[in-house]
């Protein structure tokens, strides 16, 4: 397992986070994940046997809202 923190463009609400929490909460090898919406960060474990940091980045970027890099 790792986890990981991933910077965010600054979140504008509240709904944002649940909708980024539950997308990678149902991808496979995602343990936990959970949106800090003060600092607009996401800190996500993983089995880094079954999915990426990128792959968690792109699927993120999906639905709309942008990885700082």
């Amino acid at each position: 397992m790792e986890t990981i923190k991933l910077q965010l463009e600054p979140l504008t609400c509240p709904s944002c986070i649940k909708k980024i929490e539950t997308k990678l909460g149902k991808m496979e090898g995602v343990e936990e994940a959970k949106v800090l919406f003060n600092s607009s960060k996401v800190k996500a474990t993983f089995d880094t046997d079954r999915v990426t940091k990128a792959q968690i980045a792109e699927t993120i970027e999906k639905l709309g809202y942008q990885v700082m890099h």
